[in-house]
Parts: structure tokens; C-alpha cells; sequence
């Protein structure tokens, strides 16, 4: 019979106390660096222990997360060294021909955006295609808003929650969930598609019915004439993507998953990067271009990582590889207990586990980053697992698309500012639009999860 101790229950007490504060749209990492602490102070009776616990727990994460802050810094230098010379502005711009009417243009602005953000992420991805192919979307009568639309959804949603790439996302849902990135992501793809395919259908949908009655919209397209580019900016437009092209290959020939795809993925983009600069300014300038890449890259990548290191420390320690590497290995898993203890004392089904998980992902939403909630929905899932005889991956893929969907995000005004800006249109407004097609894909991926379970 397992019985719960103080541990469990103030760890317990303390995820309560995160979700109350990301419901009034406060971060959580004040609270888990406390909750870090008050975990040590239990298990070590001692002050000293209990803040080298602190110390330690974020090291452990650090860790953990070391090989995708890498790669993530790496994709952002190189793509910043990619704009530097010009590639960039040829790549996007080999595509002006391709928007064809309104409808047309919805599906061609998605498809580059969708691309480029799953290579570099949305946030670069963001300023690139907004800067140089909304205006030619706006050109054939789409409204601006509905750019926007389109961008949001196909980048910072679509491409984020599932992350196939670069594999951020499903890394840290993984570890937290306690189980490996290759499971984690190819049990995500069914409900992946799902919101992915209903959301895009919706949002196209409504897209045509607001064409029928609103004014068509015009820009100024001096704003987007070519600007001058360098030498070996063609060649850098055709190696790139011939480059990743070459490293999805890889991955399918090889199998490569998790940190083998990674660790091919940041190579390559490092090498793209020293390549860029030497064909930019020479060799003698690329010395120094390249370590200024790398640090624009780094910055971005932990600005990201920071918080997510603190949250994914508390959460790391419920499970019992985190616990035992932190307060030694005497130590089991505190969600595991937790889930035992739920198994053998509460009434808990797949619906209560589902309603519960979409009620999680939702509320850790609302930071407006997604990835801070990715270890809760992770812990959440294998807090099921234990209790139930469920699919721990579908449970917490359905927690990932969720939750990098309504913060990543599509419904929460302050996660959409980015995009808006780009855009010129108001946050809000961006966040209504989005908000039926993205409650449909959320609803039907609710669904699709209970008989995948």
C-alpha cells in the first residue's frame, strides 16, 4: 500500500500553487525556485542542503536541455549570417510569382512560413517571411489581418507543437515524461496532423467567408523591392536548403532521432554559418564575424531556455532520474509514488486523465512562451501513466500541441505580439480570429486522444 509523506504532498501543493499563478498570468519561476528549495529543506533537514539543492537542480536541467540550446543557438546564428549576405532575401523572393490569387496566397505564405519556421524557429522566421513576403500576400488582395492569421498559425503554432526538426519541444516534454524523444514524437504525429489539418481547414474556411464581404487591402510595395545582396548570396540560397534537405535524408536512411538528428542539425548549421562568413567578408573577417553570429545566436537560444531551466529543475525532480541525481539514489520517483498512490486509491479514467491533462496544458498556456509548461504537461502524463495502464507519449503529445498552441501561441494576446507587430494589426484582434479554427483543432485532438489512448 503506498502512502504519501510530506515530500509528496508538498510537492503536489506546489504544482497547485504554479497553476493558480499562471492563471493570473504570472511566471512561475520565482515559485519553483522556492519549491526547489522547500523539496531540499524536506529531504536534507538542512538550510545549507536545501539551497545547494537549488544549485544543483538547475545544473541537472541544464543538462538535460545543454544539446538543444546548442543547436537552437547554432540555427539562429546561421540564419542571421544568411541575412547578412543576402540569401535570405533570395530565397523568399524566388517565391513572388508563386502567390497567384487571395486563396492561393493563403496556402503559399503558410507553406514558406511553416518551412522556415521548423529550420530556424518562428521568432527569426517571423521577421524573414513578414518582412519580405506578407506585402506580396497583401499584393493579391489578402486581408492583413488575415497574414497575420495565416503566420501564427502555420509558425508558432503548427510548426512549434510539433518541433520535427529541431526537436525542442518534444525533447523537453520527453525527459520530463520519462521517456525518449524518437517515442515521444512519432506518437505525437497522429494528433499533431489532426490539429494541424482541422485547424487549417477551419481557418481557411472562415478565411473565405470574410473574403466575400471585406474590402480588398493594398500596400505600398516600394517597402519590398529587392535590395542589393552579395556575391555568393545565390549560392548560399541554393546550398542551404539543399543542405537540410540532405539532413532529412539523414534522418530517414540512418534513423537518426533525438540527439543524433540534433547533433547532425547544429553541425551542419555551424559549418553553413563559417562557410557564410568566409564568402561574406573574406576569411580574415569572418574570425570575428562568426564568434559575433554565435553570440547573437546564444543570447536568443538562452533568453528562451532561462525560465524553462528553473520550471523543468522542479519538475525534473518528480521524476526519479532528476530526484536520485540530485538528492542521491535513495531517492524514488515522487510522481511515480504519486501515480501509485492515485491508482490505488482514487477513481481515475481516461476521460478524468484527458480533461485533466487539456485543463493543465491550458492554464501553463497562458505565460504566453509554451515551452515553460512543457515540463508540467510532461510530469502530468506520467503521473497518469503510473496509475493507469494509458500512453503515456499520446497523453503528453496531446499536452504539448495544447499548450504551445493556446501560449505558443494562437489565443493569448500577449503571445501573438510579435506577429501583430510585424503585421501592423492589434493582438487582439489577431487572437479572435484565431480563436474558432483553433478551438476546433483543439476539441478534435481531445477526441482523437481518448481512442488513442
Amino acid at each position: 500500500m503506498m502512502n504519501l509523506s510530506l515530500i509528496h504532498v508538498s510537492y503536489l501543493v506546489l504544482i497547485v500553487i504554479f497553476l493558480v499563478v499562471m492563471a493570473c498570468k504570472k511566471s512561475i519561476v520565482i515559485p519553483c525556485a522556492l519549491g526547489i528549495v522547500l523539496l531540499g529543506a524536506i529531504v536534507t533537514r538542512s538550510p545549507i542542503g536545501a539551497i545547494q539543492t537549488l544549485f544543483n537542480a538547475l545544473v541537472w536541467a541544464g543538462s538535460e536541455f545543454l544539446g538543444i540550446i546548442v543547436v537552437i543557438a547554432l540555427v539562429v546564428a546561421m540564419s542571421r549570417s544568411l541575412i547578412s549576405i543576402g540569401a535570405d532575401r533570395m530565397l523568399i523572393f524566388s517565391l513572388r510569382h508563386r502567390m497567384g490569387g487571395p486563396r492561393s496566397a493563403f496556402f503559399v505564405l503558410g507553406f514558406v512560413m511553416f518551412v522556415v519556421s521548423i529550420c530556424v524557429w518562428p521568432s527569426p522566421a517571423v521577421a524573414l517571411v513578414g518582412t519580405l513576403l506578407l506585402p506580396m500576400a497583401v499584393r493579391t488582395g489578402m486581408p492583413v489581418l488575415w497574414a497575420a492569421v495565416v503566420m501564427n498559425i502555420f509558425g508558432h503554432s503548427m510548426a512549434l507543437s510539433g518541433d520535427f526538426f529541431i526537436q525542442g519541444a518534444p525533447t523537453i516534454t520527453a525527459k520530463a515524461a520519462g521517456t525518449d524523444v524518437g517515442t515521444m514524437m512519432s506518437q505525437s504525429v497522429p494528433l499533431w496532423t489532426i490539429m494541424c489539418v482541422v485547424t487549417a481547414a477551419a481557418a481557411f474556411f472562415c478565411y473565405c467567408r470574410d473574403m466575400r464581404t471585406a474590402p480588398v487591402q493594398t500596400v505600398d510595395m516600394d517597402a519590398v523591392q529587392m535590395k542589393a545582396v552579395g556575391r555568393f548570396a545565390p549560392l548560399m540560397a541554393v546550398l542551404t536548403p539543399i543542405i537540410y534537405l540532405g539532413n532529412i535524408a539523414a534522418m530517414l536512411v540512418f534513423k537518426l532521432q533525438g540527439g543524433d538528428a540534433t547533433a547532425l542539425v547544429g553541425g551542419s548549421a555551424l559549418l553553413l554559418l563559417v562557410l557564410c562568413a568566409c564568402l561574406d567578408k573574406g576569411i580574415s573577417h569572418a574570425f570575428d564575424d562568426v564568434g559575433d553570429y554565435l553570440k547573437e545566436g546564444f543570447g536568443f537560444s538562452i533568453k528562451i531556455f532561462a525560465p524553462v531551466i528553473v520550471i523543468g529543475g522542479f519538475f525534473f525532480l518528480g521524476g526519479e532520474g532528476g530526484s536520485q541525481a540530485v538528492f542521491g539514489s535513495q531517492m524514488t520517483g515522487i510522481l511515480s509514488d504519486i501515480g501509485r498512490y492515485i491508482a490505488e486509491n482514487v477513481p481515475v479514467n481516461r476521460f478524468s486523465a484527458i480533461v485533466t491533462q487539456a485543463a493543465v496544458a491550458v492554464i501553463t498556456g497562458l505565460d504566453g512562451s509554451g515551452f515553460s509548461g512543457l515540463p508540467i504537461v510532461g510530469a502530468t502524463a506520467k503521473t497518469f501513466a503510473d496509475a493507469l495502464p494509458l500512453n503515456k507519449e499520446v497523453l503528453a503529445s496531446m499536452g504539448q500541441i495544447i499548450t504551445i498552441w493556446v501560449g505558443g501561441g494562437t489565443l493569448i494576446p500577449w503571445a501573438v505580439v510579435p506577429v501583430a507587430a510585424i503585421c501592423d494589426v492589434s493582438p487582439a484582434e489577431l487572437v479572435r480570429k484565431n480563436f474558432v479554427p483553433v478551438i476546433c483543432g483543439l476539441v478534435s485532438v481531445a477526441i482523437a486522444t481518448f481512442f488513442l489512448l
